[in-house]
């Protein structure tokens, strides 16, 4: 419980919110913080009145923490398997971190089960960075993430080249733009990501911005494209994504493509230093989808 209270916390920035993405009390979930952190001997959270934010501890342990819940899902998943007298199913964890195009993977994921039939695939939400930390030791065996510096003891090849796009209400002036640089978004208030749920994906929006001359101005994150489309549609500012992320245009949105050095992203399947055969089929699968010709919108 601490471990799985440290994390929604991490990724909600909020007790309230993560009480309730876990179906516990708030105090619950206060008090199994309180006792991590005590076993640690260290703060994981800065906590105000007004907003809960990451310790350098707590944002150092955090990929940690995905990883270790990782292998106790699949510890107990193989424990299932066992208990009901099935010693030759295995599992696969998959890992996708958030913003990736989940389209993509519901489209391979059958094609895999069949396939593989007698391998049992858990998809499992995570960050990049947790991810690589998973798949060096084996916690996970495949992941979808967004490029990053260090890939270390990971296999890691290119699914796709995002653009960043903003989600503009149509009645905003900027709204009849059909591109938008960083500068015209200059010290607008923008709607994005959390950094601790995409650490690279907020670093490339910080490179755009500052190779454009320009004041990046975030006021709220959200940790779903879908909520920050909501906050963009309630007039709360300028909303800041990934093409991939959009599996629908939202009504009522314009969505725009940004433009200039920095304003794109590699979305990146990631494999252990030695896979199984079940994820290089799933990698295999997932690059020839990526470079199906897509619909869009």
């Amino acid at each position: 419980m601490e471990l799985e209270a440290f994390v929604a916390v991490a990724e909600e920035l909020h007790f309230g919110r993560a009480a309730a993405r876990l179906h516990r009390g708030q105090p619950t979930v206060s008090d199994a913080v309180r006792r991590l952190e005590s076993t640690l001997g260290g703060r994981l959270f800065h906590r105000t009145s007004r907003r809960v934010s990451l310790t350098d501890l707590g944002e150092a342990l955090l990929p940690d923490a995905h990883a270790t819940l990782a292998q106790l899902r699949r510890f107990q998943q193989r424990g299932r398997s066992l208990a009901a007298g099935d010693r030759t199913r295995t599992t696969l964890v998959v890992a996708h971190a958030e913003y990736t195009d989940h389209q993509l993977l519901l489209r391979c994921l059958p094609q895999l089960r069949d396939r593989f039939p007698d391998v049992t695939i858990v998809p499992e939400a995570m960050p990049t960075t947790a991810q690589l930390t998973a798949l060096r030791t084996e916690a996970i065996g495949l992941g979808i993430g967004w490029a990053t510096g260090d890939v270390s003891g990971v296999r890691a090849r290119v699914l796709s080249t995002e653009r960043f796009v903003a989600l503009v209400p149509a009645t905003h002036p900027l709204a009849g733009c059909a591109e938008l640089s960083a500068s015209e978004l200059s010290t607008t208030g923008l709607l994005t990501w959390p950094h601790q749920i995409n650490s690279g994906l907020c670093d490339r929006l910080l490179a755009a911005f500052r190779m454009g001359g320009a004041d990046l101005r975030i006021i709220r994150t959200a940790d779903s494209v879908h909520a920050i489309a909501a906050h963009v549609a309630a007039g709360t500012g300028i909303g800041i994504t990934v093409e991939s992320a959009l599996d629908h245009r939202p009504p009522g949105l314009r969505v725009i493509p940004l433009v200039g050095p920095s304003t794109t992203a590699d979305q990146v399947v990631l494999l252990p230093a030695e896979p199984s055969d079940t994820a290089t089929e799933l990698r295999d699968l997932l690059l020839h989808a990526s470079a199906e010709p897509s619909a869009g919108f």
